[in-house]
């Protein structure tokens, strides 16, 4: 069937089934290769994309559900302001070490700062939670939130 999605501000065409996976439909349909597959039981974060402004886990988000949604990727983030603080400070602070979860950290970092902009240490720990990091960079990670909201850091 076709779908024509609103991805980072393009209307973009893909015929897949209706249960294919966001995921599966923006990687392997459209190119656009950010968010990444990590799990598929949405449990990890890797492949966190923000729907109508939402972080939702695109490995579970069947693209039949999405109708009209703007959806925006890791590659489209940095158009808003905060998800420019947010990858500023990623940058600034090194808090990368595979990098492989990050752009679901990011996409994740910056829907709390949309929500709260001064989130405290609880807020980012609940807001984070379903994002896991193997490389642990958690405490960096934490700093580059607190830093892109303007928050005083330990790093």
């Amino acid at each position: 069937m076709a779908y024509t999605l609103n991805v980072n501000g393009k209307a973009l065409k893909a015929d897949v089934d209706p249960d294919t996976p966001l995921l599966w439909v923006l990687r392997d349909s459209l190119g656009i290769v950010g968010p990444k597959f990590g799990c598929g039981v949405g449990a990890c974060g890797a492949c966190t994309v923000h729907v109508d402004g939402q972080p939702i886990r695109s490995c579970q988000t069947p693209v039949e559900s999405l109708g009209k949604a703007k959806i925006t990727t890791i590659e489209g983030i940095g158009a808003s302001a905060i998800g420019k603080k947010v990858q500023a400070a990623w940058t600034e602070l090194d808090v990368a070490q595979c990098g492989y979860c990050q752009p679901g950290q990011i996409m994740s970092a910056t829907a709390l700062l949309t929500s709260n902009p001064k989130p405290t240490d609880a807020d980012i720990d609940a807001a984070m939670a379903g994002n896991i990091c193997r490389c642990a960079t958690y405490v960096r990670i934490r700093a580059a939130i607190k830093r892109a909201s303007g928050q005083k850091t330990e790093a």
